[in-house]
């Protein structure tokens, strides 16, 4: 009867600590998803920005006339969207 007393005791104890352990581990990850998280905003937020401009840079769309300044600035939209997949929904 004692035997098995100590036995359990010592499986509580285990069990307690194990518990603690991975609790803390949990609460460290959930850290760093929020922080990744704050990450993929502010890049969404920047890509979002970035595609605004583009977009009123080029509203006549004198840029995609010139040769020279034109494939540089089709490269700068083709890079954009592709960027707009990134963005958070």
């Amino acid at each position: 009867m004692v035997l098995t007393i100590i036995i359990l005791l010592l499986l509580v104890i285990t069990l307690t600590y194990v518990s603690y352990n991975l609790l803390k581990k949990n609460e460290a990850c959930e850290d760093m998803i929020k922080t990744y998280e704050n990450h993929m905003i502010n890049l969404s937020n920047t890509i979002t920005f970035a595609d605004k401009k583009l977009k009123e840079i080029d509203a006549k769309g004198s840029f995609e006339g010139d040769d020279e300044v034109g494939f540089f600035f089709k490269t700068l939209k083709f890079l954009q969207d592709e960027l707009n997949n990134f963005k958070v929904k």
